[in-house]
């Protein structure tokens, strides 16, 4: 089996850095109500983390980087 590795980027947007964590799915547990998840990136911020897109190992860290200051500029335009 697989341990998936953690990875953390920090990006930044506007003068202000952001910090991303990947984080591995989940299996489902029917006896505890819970569902599979997908393996993610997540913006962490406060004390509290954020879904951005789906963590793929095999990706670059540029193309990481890129699509996750997409996520940024798409949030922050508003």
């Amino acid at each position: 089996m697989n341990k998936h590795k953690v990875e953390q980027r920090r990006l930044v947007f506007k003068g202000r850095e952001f910090h991303f964590v990947s984080y591995e799915g989940q299996v489902a547990n029917a006896a505890r109500a819970i569902e599979a998840t997908e393996a993610s990136w997540f913006l962490m911020s406060a004390g509290k983390r954020w879904e951005v897109m789906p963590h793929s190992p095999d990706q670059e860290a540029l193309e990481v980087d890129r699509r996750l200051m997409a996520w940024l500029k798409e949030r922050m335009a508003s």
